[in-house]
């Protein structure tokens, strides 16, 4: 109810007059079924407008750090993210990640879209990083379609520091959101998803993961234009 509150009320129409994001490739978007929908991540604004952009409801994978911030800002992020449905997800290792992973699981086979960053974190620079492997598991165990989407303009927008989005006076910083065709990974699971499961615990299992992965982040590397670095966001903000 608040996801749909938030978009046809509260926060869509002042963020479409304010920022007249665009959006393309809305036809290439599944009109039914589960939906893994895939992007950059520049910065907190992303999770306003790739939303807003979205021809349906997106319930987000995010970083359990949203859910525990402090003070006024902290517990605004948080009921924001709990209101619209979002999955804390604990990225300190694989383990941690499973009951989220789980959980976005249960809401594909229920036919929802779940939403990832697969960087796992903002771009410190603007460009693509290395991909979490979660992003595959995913995929690959739902045996959905992939829809990756590029974001442009964010990172002016709100860059990282800045509490709240603020529009560009650069015609070449509005906020564009554009979702691709959707992937298709079946050839890795099989129809059944048998040959998937196979794989559970092998070397290969790893390989398949990784390639899938790669694959997806290489494609959002060409939708946006962006350099791909393989080293992971977080090694380097570290």
């Amino acid at each position: 109810m608040l996801y749909g509150l938030l978009k046809s009320a509260l926060l869509g129409p002042p963020l479409r007059l304010s920022f007249r994001p665009r959006a393309r490739g809305v036809e290439h978007f599944p009109a039914e079924g589960p939906v893994l929908l895939v992007a950059n991540h520049q910065s907190f604004s992303d999770s306003l407008f790739m939303p807003i952009a979205a021809p349906r409801p997106v319930k987000f994978l995010a970083k359990a750090e949203y859910f525990t911030g402090r003070g006024v800002k902290g517990r605004l992020f948080a009921g924001f993210f709990r209101g619209v449905g979002s999955i804390p997800i604990d990225r300190s290792n694989a383990a941690t990640a499973d009951p989220a992973l789980s959980t976005a699981l249960r809401l594909l086979s229920e036919g929802e879209v779940v939403g990832m960053y697969p960087e796992g974190t903002r771009s410190p620079d603007g460009r693509l990083y290395k991909g979490r492997t979660g992003v595959a598991r995913i995929a690959l165990s739902a045996r959905c379609p992939v829809v990756p989407c590029a974001i442009f303009g964010t990172d002016r927008v709100q860059p990282t520091g800045r509490r709240l989005p603020v529009p560009s006076l650069d015609p070449q910083g509005r906020v564009r959101v554009v979702f691709g065709k959707p992937l298709d990974f079946s050839r890795y699971t099989g129809p059944d998803g048998a040959a998937w499961e196979a794989l559970a615990g092998t070397d290969a299992e790893r390989a398949v993961l990784r390639a899938v992965t790669d694959e997806i982040m290489l494609t959002i590397a060409r939708m946006t234009g962006n350099e791909y670095v393989d080293v992971y966001a977080s090694t380097v903000k570290k």
